[in-house]
């Protein structure tokens, strides 16, 4: 019994092992070749850790472009999309929670419907509702098609059901208005989970190539993930060692914020019940 309880403990840090580098495997040679000059980047057979250190690939990459005005850009859009996500999906999970009303079913499955639904497919008439109305090389146009987020109203909806009924009623009974109940009752117990919601969607809007490629023409309000693609482009010859410094730019506030958050994400995933 002793030799299988070590032997599982073997091959579970094998298995760890394995998972790691399979996952940071591409991050670390993304981090490392960032700091490789150009020689060594296209060097074959080629080097994980670079020989020597060239800080300057990423002041090349920023200075290649307008990337203040990208990063701008990018913190503008995404801090609007996660704001206005909040304000729809908090109301809306709780009156699919905690609200009796006709059609309630009915709606939350067409809901959950439209995670189905792929921005590939939908960007078309968006595009011409936007052309006519003259939002295409605005903020709004990367702003208000994700104003809601179902996965969001699935999620929070989740963790409200637990919440136990008795509780909202007493509330209910002392007169509490339907806002204070949300804020001052079910918030603070799905802290987690709104947490998780909202570093999720910054991290698709911040990361966002494709949209933000359709709807704009111009560096008025094109965001870094395009700013970074372009370094293909506006380098003589594709300079990796910039390209990936580049793209260690444009993820490091992700990084940044996922390890200040990583508890509560865990913790929105564990207690997260499917009802």
């Amino acid at each position: 019994m002793r030799q299988e309880s070590i032997l599982r403990k073997i091959l579970r840090i094998i298995a760890l092992i394995l998972v790691s580098v399979i996952f940071l495997g591409p991050f670390l040679w993304m981090v490392f070749t960032s700091f490789k000059p150009l020689a060594e980047a296209l060097k074959l057979p080629p080097t994980f850790l670079p020989e020597t250190w060239v800080p300057q690939n990423y002041v090349d990459a920023w200075n290649s472009g307008p990337f203040l005005h990208y990063t701008k850009n990018s913190i503008i859009v995404t801090l609007s999309v996660v704001a206005l996500q909040l304000l729809t999906i908090i109301p809306a999970s709780y009156a699919f929670a905690k609200m009796d009303f006709r059609g309630k079913k009915i709606l939350f499955s067409l809901i959950l419907v439209t995670m189905m639904i792929p921005a590939q497919l939908i960007f078309l008439p968006v595009y011409l509702m936007f052309s006519k109305t003259n939002l295409i090389n605005t903020y709004w146009s990367l702003i208000l098609p994700w104003a809601s987020s179902a996965f969001g109203i699935f999620l929070l909806r989740q963790r409200f059901m637990q919440v136990p009924d008795e509780i909202i009623e007493a509330a209910v009974l002392d007169n509490t208005p339907t806002w204070k109940i949300i804020f001052k009752i079910m918030l603070p117990q799905a802290r987690g989970t709104v947490i998780t919601i909202a570093l999720l969607n910054f991290i698709g809007t911040w990361n966002d190539y494709f949209w933000p490629l359709v709807m704009t023409s111009n560096d008025d309000v094109r965001t870094l993930p395009l700013g970074v693609s372009m370094l293909k482009s506006t380098l003589d010859g594709i300079h990796w060692n910039t390209v990936m410094a580049g793209n260690v730019i444009l993820i490091l506030p992700i990084v940044i914020i996922y390890i200040f958050a990583q508890r509560e994400i865990i913790k929105a995933f564990t207690y997260s019940g499917i009802k």
